[in-house]
């Protein structure tokens, strides 16, 4: 016997809930149902799933390498229903699109009204979060596709690039570093980074791109988001770095801020690739590619 679909989904939701009465609300069943469903699931893979103790819920070895792979199983189930949904019509139906942030506010305004005029179709919908957990979520297929930053591991994902990005310093007034002219030695200084909050691919790729360490120490400043960093810049607390996209979009349009290229003779600047990625194997691969299309920058 195999276990069917509404046996994994009991077993994720109960995953998820860690309680029998919030998964069998989920599932929108009776508690016995879900109950009996997971037990039925037990029989069929030869050991106990969970272990039930008084108020809490947790997983069995058998029970997380289960839940591991249902997950995949039930997220290529659902790409196969909306696949059938959809058949003939691309981009229509409901599409969820994971976005990081330091892309989000600057790409999808200008991207999102052609493209639901060119698919009036579509019900997208968006949700914004780190590299991260956007990964993690269309792993298990709780989104179709992720539009994210390369370099960055991407095992199990498929993309199509949308366009590079460069990476461009900013500094306060009166910093080494908004000098005109070449670089001056000395004008990146870890001390004087302020830097997004760890999770940020940003942090990470620019910080590769140049060879620098981050700043370390108590003192440190994070931001949490590219116009909190502008207005720290701004405040002459230190330099950073922002994406050409948020220039263009005139994140950096303020007095007492200065852009400036990394690019020296002959070599460009830093550059992150923009990409639309989708799980390997998707029915929803061919959608993904045209989403891709339509988004790409200028």
């Amino acid at each position: 016997m195999l276990p069917t679909l509404r046996q994994l989904q009991y077993l994720k939701l109960l995953a998820e809930h860690g309680s029998f009465s919030r998964a069998a609300e989920a599932a929108h069943v009776s508690q016995p149902a879900l109950s009996s469903g997971v037990q039925e699931l037990e029989k069929i893979l030869g050991g106990p799933v969970v272990e039930r103790t008084r108020g809490q819920v947790q997983l069995t070895p058998i029970g997380q390498e289960a839940v591991r792979r249902a997950e995949d199983v039930l997220a290529r189930a659902e790409d196969l229903v909306e696949a059938a949904r959809n058949a003939g019509r691309p981009l229509s139906g409901r599409f969820r699109l994971g976005v990081i942030p330091t892309v989000a506010p600057f790409l999808l305004p200008a991207r999102l009204p052609g493209l639901q005029a060119t698919h009036p179709a579509l019900r997208l919908f968006i949700r914004e979060d780190l590299t991260s957990r956007l990964v993690a979520e269309l792993k298990v297929g709780r989104l179709d596709a992720v539009v994210i930053a390369l370099p960055y591991a991407t095992s199990g994902l498929e993309h199509a690039v949308i366009g590079d990005d460069e990476i461009l310093a900013v500094a306060p007034e009166g910093h080494p570093l908004a000098a005109p002219g070449a670089l001056p030695v000395g004008a990146l200084s870890a001390d004087d980074l302020i830097l997004l909050e760890d999770g940020h691919c940003l942090r990470d790729q620019a910080l590769a791109a140049l060879d620098l360490e981050a700043p370390r120490g108590e003192d440190v400043f994070a931001a949490t988001s590219l116009p909190t960093l502008v207005q720290m810049i701004g405040a002459g607390l230190g330099v950073s770095f922002l994406p050409a996209m948020a220039i263009k979009a005139g994140l950096a349009d303020r007095p007492g801020v200065v852009v400036r290229s990394l690019a020296e003779p002959g070599r460009p600047g830093p550059r992150r690739e923009i990409v639309v990625a989708w799980r390997a194997g998707s029915s929803r691969a061919e959608e993904a590619r045209l989403l891709a299309r339509a988004l790409r920058l200028d």
